[in-house]
């Protein structure tokens, strides 16, 4: 037994130095280059027993990996251009931009059209008659939803009636 134990020991030794022996080989010169960027770049291992690099462990301090898409000189020259166009660059200690200090110097910004409060409340109307609105409690469901035989009737008893203030609904 003591035998075949040793034999084995042999041959995994022996394995494991010919697998040595296939590995390339590096001048001293090249692991001291290697291990000077895992250390600039915080893949060195942290002391103690924690198992994580310096950079898992204070990430603080080292330069983000994330890869960011290239940009030409002449593509940021266009972009700080187009920013100073529209006061968006950073002026001063207060941190606030052009655009926020003087205003009337750039062309006022395009803000979407909203509805207006009879819009809504007329929505809202219909969305209460038709049930269209969020039972309480957390099932998510609408109350037409959550009471089917209460809402039913609605849609096929009524027709839309446009009026000036908007559409009001009507029985047959």
């Amino acid at each position: 037994m003591k035998l075949s134990s040793t034999a084995f020991n042999i041959l995994a030794i022996a394995a494991l130095s010919g697998a040595a022996g296939a590995q390339e080989t590096k001048t001293r010169a090249q692991v001291r280059e290697e291990f000077a960027q895992a250390q600039a770049s915080g893949d060195t291992f942290a002391q103690g027993d924690s198992g994580l690099t310096m950079r898992e462990l204070y990430p603080n301090r080292y330069v983000s990996r994330h890869a960011f898409a290239a940009k030409t000189r002449a593509q940021v020259i266009e972009e700080l251009k187009e920013a100073g166009r529209q006061g968006d660059i950073v002026t001063g200690d207060a941190g606030l931009t052009d655009y926020e200090l003087h205003p009337q110097n750039y062309p006022t910004h395009v803000l979407a059209k909203g509805k207006t409060r009879d819009e809504v409340r007329a929505e809202l109307a219909d969305a209460i008659r038709t049930g269209d609105m969020m039972a309480s409690g957390e099932g998510g469901l609408t109350l037409r939803e959550e009471s089917p035989q209460r809402y039913a009737s609605t849609k096929a008893n009524e027709r839309r009636i446009p009026t000036a203030a908007g559409t009001v609904l009507s029985a047959r």
